[in-house]
């Protein structure tokens, strides 16, 4: 019995030796996968794939970009927000999935505080409010009598929080009425944008300024409080005659909640060694992506606030939780 007892003992110290040694492995030893949770194509989906070259000069590991869209980003987040908390499965969250959902849907899957361990900011982007080129108004002001003149006729796509948010405040404070069309991705909104499907689309700069700049759509304003060098349009607030409106949309990278601090701290250097990268830096400024590194804590700090701002645009645009 004693012999018994004396080898189950030396079994388990030699497996919890093992796991030890197993947990005490250098990070990162494995791929790294980062879920965006919008198409092929998206903004998100375009920063991430040019974040994931450098990533892994860096860290030494593959770093794979896995596209999971659908419900406003909600099917992405929530499988990251149910991984493992061990670094190898990050999400290219939004404002959409990481402040604006919750105020947007009744039933959000996943806790957007307490499910994520904030990583680090990716950047921000103004969208480009555009049109049809066979839309009968060549500026904002002459889009905006034109609603006012057949309320409800304008339809306007949405594949995002940001794209709705931004379109439904813009129509809010113009005091007219458009017809909202959801899409499941941004290439698809564009393509019916083309090919004059819905008449409006406000979208981010990688979706929107390739088109504007090739002639297939008619751009109209930005929606920055400042215009933007990659583009020659004026802002919403001085095209529409509205002071005050600004919305942009940011992006943030964000591990399962649990994630230890020294393999987020470790991430945040990487990303923020990634901007460094000439390569980089010249591929978001041509998407009119502002790259900014900051701390996880400011991250955490951030989104909280950007809640609070998307909750009220929401709530002054009218726009109902579905």
């Amino acid at each position: 019995m004693r012999l018994a007892s004396a080898a189950r003992i030396l079994a388990a110290a030699a497996a919890l030796a093992l796991a030890g040694a197993a947990t005490a492995q250098p990070f990162p030893s494995k791929p790294i996968r980062i879920v965006v949770p919008f198409a092929a194509g998206s903004a998100t989906d375009t920063m991430a794939r040019a974040y994931a070259n450098e990533m892994q000069k860096i860290l030494g590991q593959p770093v794979v970009v896995d596209n999971k869209p659908g419900a406003n980003g909600m099917i992405g987040a929530e499988a990251v927000a149910r991984a493992a908390p061990d670094g190898y499965t990050l999400l290219w969250g939004t404002n959409s999935t990481n402040a604006a959902n919750v105020s947007l849907f009744r039933k959000v899957p996943y806790d957007q505080e307490k499910d994520f361990a904030p990583v680090a900011f990716l950047g921000s982007v103004p969208l480009i409010v555009a049109v049809n080129n066979d839309f009968p108004a060549k500026t904002l002001k002459e889009l905006i009598a034109y609603a006012r003149a057949n309320p409800d006729k304008v339809s306007f796509a949405a594949a995002s929080a940001s794209q709705r948010v931004a379109t439904e405040m813009l129509a809010g404070m113009a005091g007219i009425k458009m017809t909202y069309v959801p899409y499941k991705s941004s290439p698809n909104a564009i393509t019916d944008l083309m090919s004059g499907q819905v008449q409006l689309f406000t979208a981010d700069f990688a979706v929107t300024l390739p088109q504007v700049k090739a002639g297939k759509i008619r751009g109209l304003a930005v929606t920055s409080a400042k215009r933007s060098p990659q583009v020659d349009l004026p802002t919403v607030a001085e095209a529409g005659g509205l002071p005050g409106y600004e919305l942009i949309a940011w992006f943030g990278a964000f591990a399962p909640a649990g994630t230890p601090k020294a393999i987020v701290d470790q991430l945040n250097a990487a990303i923020n060694k990634s901007m460094e990268s000439k390569e980089l830096r010249e591929r978001m400024d041509a998407l009119g992506v502002q790259l900014e590194p900051h701390p996880p804590e400011w991250l955490a700090a951030f989104a909280k606030s950007e809640t609070a701002k998307w909750a009220k645009a929401i709530r002054e645009a009218g726009i109902q939780p579905e």
